[in-house]
């Protein structure tokens, strides 16, 4: 049973998102009275999540642009009411009774260089998520989950060898001014995020968390930021066709060696509902200075192609000196390879754009 305090959260948090006149997210739009008195009593079994862990920080965060996420796998089917809606309406179409593609790398070799003259694009990162079966999500780890998952994935990831090969270093006693020059680089995520935070996300900070790393640094595995692993490939310039490649191998690898959360309806499970699916996000840091005159045009440009415009930080960020990061927006009912093709297409299409604007 969902206890009386949690009920009573569950009403005042009902009410004040209904009350925000300035919110527009995807939660208040689609939490109606009808679904929200249908899940409040409602708990997950594996994490025991109920419908306050799914929405409280889109209810403390009226800016927020879709409002909910998942704190175990089983939420996705125990609060499917409003998940379902939210997750149709935010990935462009993806229906209850739609299934998500196998995983399909494709052919690597149809990818290229996007900036071989280095004139737009400063570097090019390509990352998915992964969640280890048979452990909730953020909020509902408990600090021992946090330990055992570090040293699971830690001892994995030592074993990594050639381009791979790196080192893992916790957050836990981690010399501040390495952990800032990180973060400065782009390489480490860092506590604070106010959207995560009030997901009650960020318990037991820093257990659990760290870092690995190649000793070029374009090979990374943040552990337990917002989804378990964050594996990511990125390096100076427009390369796409080589960052993918060791995306690739790089997550092929790990898979032989851990069990990730996976679903036969949504592909990969994530805490976030944006990144279901592929889990996919290619992006590049480019300077479109003419087409981004105005970043709302910009935007409406990007949406075209089915890309996203971010600051140079990522979500929620500013552009820093004329600098943005572009991204595919599609990670659910297309394959690995599809996503990363939408923003190699979108990125040669807009930089054509820019070289022609007067």
């Amino acid at each position: 049973m969902v206890e009386q305090d949690t009920l009573n959260k569950l009403e005042d948090g009902f009410k004040k998102l209904q009350e925000a006149d300035d919110c527009t997210s995807l939660l208040k739009k689609h939490l109606s009275k009808e679904i929200f008195d249908s899940l409040k009593t409602k708990k997950t079994a594996m994490g025991g999540a109920t419908l306050l862990d799914v929405i409280q920080s889109g209810v403390e965060n009226s800016d927020s642009r879709v409002g909910i996420y998942a704190p175990d796998a089983e939420s996705y089917t125990i609060f499917a009411p409003l998940f379902n809606p939210i997750i149709d309406e935010y990935h462009g179409g993806f229906k209850a009774t739609d299934k998500h593609p196998l995983k399909e790398w494709g052919d690597i070799n149809t990818l290229v260089d996007l900036d071989p003259t280095g004139e737009f694009i400063l570097s090019t990162r390509v990352r998915c998520g992964r969640n280890l079966q048979g452990y909730p999500f953020n909020p509902c780890l408990t600090e021992e989950q946090y330990k055992e998952m570090e040293h699971q994935v830690s001892s994995t990831l030592s074993g990594l060898d050639g381009e791979l090969k790196g080192s893992y270093f916790p957050l836990t006693g981690m010399d501040k001014a390495i952990q800032q020059q990180l973060i400065d680089d782009h390489f480490l995520f860092k506590e604070g995020d106010r959207f995560l935070q009030t997901a009650n996300a960020c318990r037991y900070w820093p257990t659990g968390r760290g870092i690995f790393h190649n000793e070029t640094k374009t090979f990374l595995v943040w552990v337990n930021e917002e989804d378990h692993l964050r594996i990511i490939s990125m390096e100076k310039g427009g390369d796409l066709k080589t960052v993918y490649k060791r995306l690739v191998i790089a997550v092929d690898t790990m898979e032989s060696k851990l069990s990730f959360s996976h679903d036969d309806r949504f592909g990969f499970l994530t805490f976030c509902p944006t990144n279901l699916g592929t889990t996919m996000r290619a992006s590049v840091h480019i300077r479109l200075p003419k087409l981004a005159k105005d970043r709302n045009v910009l935007e409406d440009i990007a949406s075209k192609f089915n890309l996203q415009v971010r600051g140079t930080r990522g979500e929620h960020t500013e552009s820093e000196g004329g600098v943005y990061d572009i991204s595919n927006k599609r990670r659910l009912g297309l394959s690995e390879y599809q996503a990363v093709r939408e923003m190699q297409d979108g990125i040669q299409e807009m930089i054509k754009m820019e070289k022609a604007a007067a």
